[in-house]
């Protein structure tokens, strides 16, 4: 959602046994980069459904969000403010599917493995370090702090 040049996005680190799933995006800012499974919030979309949308989208997958790492609040690439809420989640179901046209490639690497991508290999290398140092040091908040009433009320006001 894009709202007076903010952007809203939601975005997962999808975990399975020790691992975490990492895509490669085909988006005209992110070509070739790795990323955790995002996307914008569309206009008055509850934020958690928001997240497992976005993550059934492109990937196929069925998660459970079981915490978060936080909210980020950057310029982007492209110039926009983004605000990015970020959660874990589970694999609850589904099976691993690429969204064609926007993913090129995925894979599941260990969490102590994340800090080996370089800052150029990375959509938001700044961000998504802090994301990869909050999953690292399990600096993890519960979801409960995300109230569909109050998240609805920001996105209709």
């Amino acid at each position: 959602m894009s709202q007076n040049g903010i952007v809203l996005v939601a975005s997962v680190s999808i975990f399975s046994d020790d691992k975490v799933l990492m895509i490669k995006e085909n988006k005209p800012a992110a070509i070739n980069k790795w990323n955790f499974p995002s996307g914008r919030i569309e206009y008055g979309e509850d934020i958690l459904y928001s997240a497992r949308r976005e993550v059934k989208e492109e990937t196929g997958l069925d998660v459970n969000l079981i915490a978060a790492t936080g909210v980020y609040n950057f310029i982007s690439s492209t110039k926009n403010q983004v605000i990015l809420f970020h959660f874990i989640g589970e694999v609850t179901g589904g099976s691993l599917k690429l969204e064609e046209d926007e993913i090129l490639d995925s894979k599941w690497i260990k969490v102590s493995d994340l800090a080996t991508f370089e800052n150029e290999d990375l959509r938001e290398p700044n961000v998504i370090k802090q994301i990869i140092e909050n999953l690292l040091r399990e600096n993890l908040y519960s979801v409960s702090v995300y109230h569909e009433q109050l998240i609805k009320s920001f996105l209709l006001s």
